[in-house]
């Protein structure tokens, strides 16, 4: 393999070219980012940088190496997979002798172009200078990002309304850890709606729901994203019934070709999370340079989330059922380690508040006996 080309700007695309370096490649490698900026982190986007406590520049990531080629405002609209080349936006063609696909997703919208979304750099910064302005805001969508945000609109002062189809994180969390995290926000002032008919953008500062019309200086859209395969779509690759590229356990899509990160679909299902899209991009990168020698991808269920005064850290499946064993602290005072055990021997710990190293967490998440948490 002489030239390998990586299409994402992404941190799964990232983890994904330094891999190849780690695993040994010593060939060109590029990386072909959309957008105009060096690679950085989403991690601040919806907290610091939208507060405008922290520059945008504060998000970026360290730079990729200079044996690693980082085109910025490289867009790519075509895949030939026979052929072997990605063709860019402006006519450029660019050929590969190895292939990691790491496209990432898009915010999902409701009122086309005008909604105000928290994807990308650009979007953060430029939300940040309307709230600067602002007194209200309305956010629609009660998932991880949408809830931050709220969190980060409350803390600058803005009266803040989450409007969500069912009960703000009840889908990802299950109902005791959403209650606790919903019942923190409202004790920060944020007010929760919940619309069961769905939810409409009238205009910049309107959104229906049912008969009602709420009305707030801005409204941010947080309902999920869309995977990037536009692209993909005349390629002949494997795409699932809501557009994520399918990839076998060693995150192969095609001969020389592997994905990882928000866009890689796995068993009918796409992790958008950190955790993921960095792991993801480790195993893509040994798969594509050693084969099935390299082994299978192995999920690492780890997630976080800052919102409302709580520090939630999660290792484990979701979502949860059940009351969880409280290891640690006390839930009273939204300070705990908690653990929900599972059929077969798994299960998922949980820490609000709570200071743990994160392998420690892993090891109960894994269903390690809690005393071994507590050294």
């Amino acid at each position: 393999m002489k030239r390998i080309v990586v299409v994402g700007g992404s941190i799964a695309a990232l983890t994904a070219a330094q891999s190849l370096r780690a695993e040994g490649f010593d060939g060109p490698v590029t990386v072909l980012s959309e957008e105009p900026h060096e690679p950085y982190s989403r991690v601040p986007l919806s907290k610091g940088v939208l507060a405008g406590r922290e520059p945008a520049a504060s998000a970026l990531l360290p730079a990729p190496g200079e044996d690693i080629e980082f085109r910025t405002g490289a867009r790519a609209v075509r895949l030939d997979v026979r052929g072997r080349a990605v063709t860019l936006a402006d006519g450029t063609q660019v050929p590969y002798d190895g292939l990691v696909i790491a496209t990432g997703a898009r915010a999902r919208r409701l009122g086309g172009d005008r909604d105000l979304v928290v994807r990308t750099l650009d979007d953060a910064s430029g939300l940040a200078v309307r709230l600067a302005g602002a007194r209200s805001a309305i956010v629609l969508g009660g998932g991880f990002l949408g809830m931050e945000v709220a969190s980060t609109c409350r803390s600058l002062g803005l009266e803040v309304t989450v409007v969500d189809l069912v009960p703000p994180l009840l889908r990802l969390l299950g109902p005791w850890l959403a209650d606790l995290a919903v019942a923190a926000a409202r004790d920060h002032g944020i007010r929760v709606r919940i619309a069961p008919d769905g939810v409409s953008v009238v205009d910049g500062h309107r959104a229906r729901c049912g008969e009602s019309v709420l009305e707030a200086d801005v409204i941010v859209c947080a309902v999920g994203d869309v995977p990037n395969t536009d692209w993909l779509r005349d390629s002949g690759l494997s795409l699932d019934a809501r557009g994520g590229l399918v990839a076998d356990a060693c995150c192969r899509v095609a001969p020389g070709v592997v994905a990882a990160g928000d866009v890689v679909s796995r068993e009918g299902r796409r992790t958008p999370h950190w955790t993921n899209a960095v792991e993801q991009g480790r195993a893509a990168a040994a798969s594509l340079l050693h084969g099935t020698s390299a082994g299978p991808y192995r999920p690492d269920p780890y997630f976080w989330t800052e919102q409302s005064g709580l520090d939630i850290k999660i290792s484990g499946e979701l979502p949860l059922t059940g009351t969880p064993d409280v290891l640690a602290g006390s839930v009273g005072d939204r300070s705990a380690l908690l653990r929900w055990r599972h059929d077969g021997g798994t299960a998922t710990a949980v820490a609000v508040n709570h200071r743990l190293p994160v392998v420690k967490l892993k090891r109960l998440g894994a269903g390690t006996p809690a005393t071994h948490a507590r050294r």
